[in-house]
């Protein structure tokens, strides 16, 4: 990172925490052109890198606030960047950087269901089948790009009004969060709503995406909660001193001071590899988001705990981080999944 681009990410992080200290709607940050960071100047975007999405995902993990927004800005951007261009995706995409729409991608976030096409000679279109157990932002969305196998196996994308599908809502432990199950049977796709991949491996890059923002907001949920814990331990006092001196409570903040400085540095590179497409990008995603969501439970869970009675209380906001830390660990791969990805990989060489 060049010495201006780290001046821009601080002003960047710097707005970004000051916009969701109020809990801004959709509006407020369309507005404040986050969606549009990534997207080419062509299409009213920014022209930036994920590394500029990637600075507003850290901070929305570390107010662990609600709202779409990985779901259009990491995911949806990600998948209408690497289909073909056309009159419908160019349509779409310029939509989505206005603010104007809210396009979720039906990814399966445990990886276990998945979509295909049949019937395409039909003059009505192609037939969409099949279902995504646990869809983020489902409830959320106005435009929803289904991944789909088309009846040859090559990947495509389905564009479909939510009204044609079946969103249920998942009741899941973290209530920031909004995860669906998303079904079609038989929904008709017009051959204009259909769009074609760029590069061959697309789907393995959407999920990698998905992957990395996860591990960015792990990354901003286990830095608010380090910084929460040592103002607590340095105010709160006991036999005349802050308990934040007492050696235990001491070396336990150094652990998570550690864990949080392997994980900023795991997750910058896995940042980095996604920006730049490297050839190591699977790799660097897969030991941020392995190591990143398991340090934030451990983080917040350590957290909880020096807060003393006060940290399991309800008002104390630390289980809303916890909560929030735990769905993450297994959204888009396990750290089990993803080690075991890195096993397979170092064992072939």
């Amino acid at each position: 990172m060049t010495a201006d681009l780290s001046e821009f990410h601080g002003e960047l992080r710097a707005a970004a925490s000051g916009l969701l200290a109020g809990t801004p709607g959709w509006r407020a940050i369309a507005d404040a052109g986050w969606p549009g960071l990534e997207a080419p100047a062509a299409f009213d975007g920014a022209d930036g890198t994920f590394a500029e999405v990637a600075v507003v995902l850290q901070e929305i993990g570390r107010a662990a606030a609600p709202g779409p927004y990985p779901s259009v800005a990491a995911l949806a951007i990600g998948t209408l960047g690497l289909l073909s261009p056309g009159p419908g995706r160019d349509e779409l995409l310029r939509a989505t950087v206005a603010g104007g729409t809210v396009p979720v991608v039906a990814l399966d976030a445990e990886g276990t269901e998945a979509f295909r096409l049949t019937g395409g000679a039909r003059p009505d279109g192609a037939r969409l089948h099949g279902a995504a157990a646990f869809v983020l932002d489902a409830s959320a969305a106005d435009r929803v790009l289904v991944p789909a196998a088309d009846p040859d196996g090559t990947a495509v994308v389905a564009d479909v009004d939510p009204a044609d599908l079946t969103v249920e809502d998942r009741p899941v432990v973290d209530a920031t969060r909004s995860l669906g199950r998303v079904a079609a049977d038989g929904v008709a796709v017009r051959p204009e709503s259909l769009h074609r991949f760029r590069v061959p491996d697309a789907l393995e890059r959407i999920r990698d995406r998905a992957a990395v923002a996860i591990a960015c907001d792990c990354l901003g949920i286990a830095e608010a909660m380090l910084d929460a814990t040592v103002a607590y331990t340095s105010d709160r006092r006991q036999f005349g001193r802050p308990v934040g001196s007492f050696q235990a409570v001491k070396h336990a903040c150094a652990d998570m001071l550690v864990r949080v400085t392997v994980t900023r540095e795991l997750v910058a590179a896995a940042v980095r590899a996604q920006a730049d497409g490297g050839p190591d990008a699977a790799a660097a995603c897969s030991m941020a988001k392995s190591y990143a969501c398991a340090a934030a439970v451990e983080v917040a869970g350590k957290a909880m705990q020096l807060h003393g009675g006060m940290g399991y209380t309800w008002e104390s906001g630390v289980h809303v981080y916890l909560k929030r830390a735990a769905l993450n660990r297994s959204l888009f791969g396990t750290p089990a999944r993803h080690r075991a990805r890195l096993a397979v990989r170092y064992a072939r060489r």
